[in-house]
């Protein structure tokens, strides 16, 4: 079944782009689009797509609350959003990511990484631009966590531990079981837990834990190809 996706960005020429590129992939369907983040949210609330694409610069309600709105803390049926922008700026990821996006991208990306979020998001996964993850960890270390972070309810397993600093890499389940060599079922029970025992609900927000927690000092992000 085809991935259902609702873009927004307030450029008709962006807009327009985007859904062209998304339209061509096999097993993704753009099913709205619109021009400014309160109408995005109000057709995401209507069709509940799979992976919602928001610009972060939009008129009105821009694209950090209407992730917020459909994604953040108390929403009870969270939507997957992929955040995407022209700015690399440090503001925007930590907004988007605290806001309960599940990816950030820049648009200069190109389609393929693109596709590639959207079916990550789809996924449960976390994708962030390669270009930002390594700065991201290390701001985020320098500048401490907004709050103390969670004890878990039980403690983690060693094999917990484990995925939680594969996932903090920004591994996705595919490369965490090749990594730890183990099924692609178990690698999404751990996570299961993972999300239980912390208290999160997505897998970004298990990477902020986990750096929060100093579990993870360096080497965020994907090595380089």
């Amino acid at each position: 079944m085809s991935i259902r996706v609702v873009v927004a960005d307030d450029q008709e020429i962006v807009r327009t782009g985007l859904t062209m590129i998304l339209d061509a992939q096999p097993d993704i369907e753009v099913v709205g689009a619109a021009a400014d983040g309160r109408r995005a949210v109000e057709l995401a609330r209507r069709l509940r797509p799979d992976v919602c694409l928001f610009d972060i610069r939009m008129p009105g309600v821009d694209g950090i609350e209407a992730t917020r709105l459909l994604a953040g803390p108390g929403v009870d049926d969270p939507l997957a959003v992929v955040v995407i922008t022209t700015f690399d700026l440090d503001e925007y990821v930590y907004a988007a990511l605290r806001a309960g996006a599940l990816g950030f991208l820049l648009k200069d990306a190109g389609p393929a990484l693109l596709a590639q979020a959207v079916h990550a998001a789809a996924d449960g996964d976390a994708l962030i631009a390669p270009s930002i993850t390594a700065r991201l960890l290390k701001t985020f270390a320098a500048a401490g966590p907004v709050s103390p972070p969670a004890h878990p309810v039980d403690p983690l397993t060693d094999r917990e531990e484990q995925v939680l600093t594969t996932v903090a890499r920004g591994r996705t389940n595919s490369e965490i079981a090749d990594e730890l060599h183990i099924s692609l079922s178990t690698v999404k029970t751990h996570i299961a837990s993972l999300m239980a025992k912390l208290g999160v609900r997505n897998r970004v927000e298990i990477a902020m834990w986990a750096y929060e927690t100093d579990r993870v000092r360096s080497g965020f992000g994907r090595p380089e190809r």
